[in-house]
């Protein structure tokens, strides 16, 4: 009798309970309808704050936050609702979708599913769990319900630019490649679809597909800024400056606080060789991003070039404040010195750049040269070297070599390393020269005449080299050999005193007198104090 009694009490409460709730509902709706949303939201939450915990309540006032665009509080809302009734048809899914909208797309997959554990007919929350996976970073795992759902509805553009995506984000380029185009086939002027498409040809070097779908992009949405710089990227590549300045200036007059978009702009300038253009644009990108040392080295760049050697030095110590361990920076810096004559500091710096820099070998070289202008001959022969042992065929770097060891008294490892340098470049009159000079400190004649041959050969034709192979013959006694060599110095210089006055001892050797006189005769006329060395040959 008790139980019975307890039964209807309960059935009693029960059906107020559903009467009030009824009640509070239809007044909401009321309001609703009356465009109150906000007098609708009162009282439903008034009677949730009561305790009532009707089903509907919830379900209501969630909707009406999703329509207000408070994603926050209608997901709040779902989440309670599905808690009150776990099973509930449309809770799942509807707080899925706000947590999409939150962007918390790892929760919202976790939704979608139990949306579709609730109601496995509810095709769209096969849809929301592909989505909301892709999003999450689990583009595998996104194709699977995003296939389940092409199946029904083979045609919906959401789904296939989600799988396109998907594929394109799993490896699968071809496939993606075609499921963005029926994407496109659905709807031509989805630009999401035209953007990836750029991405993937830009990524496959496909200039041809690249301008393309850029170019359609640009159609529908002139201030896309990835068909810019897919256009201005084909156009560096093309070494086309002004097509690429275009398209950077475009950049820079949509985004002007994007950094990269001004100092895209200063390349392309500087290749146009426009370096007014240049600095400014450079100048700009400074001013967004200070830190970027990349940017005052460009600056730098520029005005070095320009010949505004302290400005130039300037930029590279503030590329250097930056990041102190960008190698490009320290050698202009130290290139800029040496332009500046501070060749002591320059050194310094050429020394510091690690010896796994790409700048390193010139760097060494560098010191090794500033080394031997100041007459540290063992260290700039090191140098070398060091430089040689990098690079084993380095001309330039034997040359100098050679001239240190000359200088510091080693004639036999001078005489080795312009060896080296002549066979690695047998034009090189300077090798040759200094092997021609060599030999004749050492007395080593045929060497010396050797050289001067070579450098005739090469082309050198001055009257002193003339001259000079002129003198080996001589002191060999090849006399007639002497006169002709001296004969072709004249040929160069008539005036060349030396030269008249030797060929004069020359042909006195040889019986011819007159001439002989004659030859002195001028001499004397050319350079009066030669008189001195008359009774014998210059050496």
């Amino acid at each position: 009798m008790t139980n019975d009694n307890s039964e209807n009490t309960l059935k009693a409460i029960d059906g107020g309970r559903q009467k009030r709730s009824g009640r509070t509902i239809a007044k909401a709706v009321s309001l609703h309808l009356e465009g109150n949303r906000e007098g609708a939201a009162d009282v439903l939450c008034k009677a949730i704050d009561q305790g009532e915990q009707d089903p509907a309540l919830f379900s209501a006032l969630g909707h009406i936050y999703y329509e207000k665009g408070d994603h926050q509080s209608a997901a709040r809302v779902y989440r309670q609702l599905t808690e009150i009734e776990p099973a509930h048809r449309t809770a799942h899914f509807n707080l899925a979708v706000c947590l999409g909208n939150l962007k918390q797309f790892g929760a919202a997959a976790e939704s979608f599913r139990a949306a579709i554990k609730a109601d496995a007919a509810r095709a769209d929350a096969a849809l929301g769990l592909g989505i909301s996976l892709l999003h999450a970073g689990n583009a595998a795992d996104a194709l699977e319900p995003l296939e389940e759902y092409l199946l029904l509805f083979p045609d919906r553009e959401q789904a296939l630019f989600a799988k396109a995506a998907a594929l394109q984000q799993t490896g699968r380029t071809a496939a993606s490649v075609e499921m963005y185009r029926k994407t496109l086939a659905r709807n031509p002027k989805n630009t999401d679809a035209l953007s990836n498409l750029v991405s993937i040809f830009l990524d496959k070097k496909d200039s041809e597909s690249v301008k393309r779908y850029s170019e359609m992009l640009l159609e529908l949405q002139p201030d896309a800024p990835m068909a810019m710089e897919a256009l201005a990227a084909l156009a560096f590549a093309a070494d086309d400056a002004p097509a690429a300045a275009q398209q950077c200036r475009n950049l820079a007059g949509v985004a002007p606080d994007q950094f990269e978009n001004w100092c895209n702009l200063g390349v392309a300038y500087h290749r146009m060789g426009d370096h007014g253009k240049a600095a400014e644009a450079y100048k700009k990108a400074c001013t967004l991003n200070p830190s970027a040392a990349r940017a005052s080295l460009n600056l730098g760049v520029v005005h070095q070039e320009m010949g505004d050697l302290p400005a130039a030095r300037a930029c590279y110590e503030r590329a250097l404040e930056c990041d102190p361990n960008q190698t490009a920076a320290s050698w202009n810096l130290a290139l800029t010195l040496e332009q500046l004559g501070e060749r002591n500091w320059a050194e310094k710096l050429y020394a510091r750049i690690p010896e796994t820099a790409p700048e390193w070998c010139d760097a060494c070289f560098r010191v090794g040269y500033l080394q031997l202008l100041r007459g540290d001959y063992a260290a700039s022969a090191a140098n070398f070297e060091a430089c040689i042992a990098k690079r084993p065929e380095w001309p330039e770097a034997y040359l100098n070599a050679g001239i240190a060891y000359a200088r510091a008294g080693d004639g036999e490892s001078a005489r080795r390393a312009l060896l080296e340098a002549l066979m690695i470049r047998p034009d090189s009159t300077e090798a040759a020269r200094g092997l021609a000079a060599l030999a004749l400190e050492q007395q080593d004649y045929p060497q010396a005449f050797e050289m001067h041959q070579k450098l005739i050969e090469m082309g050198d034709h001055s009257p002193e080299l003339f001259f000079n192979a002129g003198l080996i013959c001589q002191k060999r006694g090849q006399l007639d050999d002497a006169a002709t060599l001296y004969r072709q110095a004249l040929a160069e210089n008539a005036g060349f005193a030396e030269a008249l006055l030797n060929l004069g001892h020359t042909l006195m050797a040889i019986g011819q007198e007159d001439e002989a006189r004659s030859c002195w005769r001028r001499a004397l006329r050319e350079k009066p104090e030669m008189a001195q060395s008359y009774f014998e040959p210059s050496a």
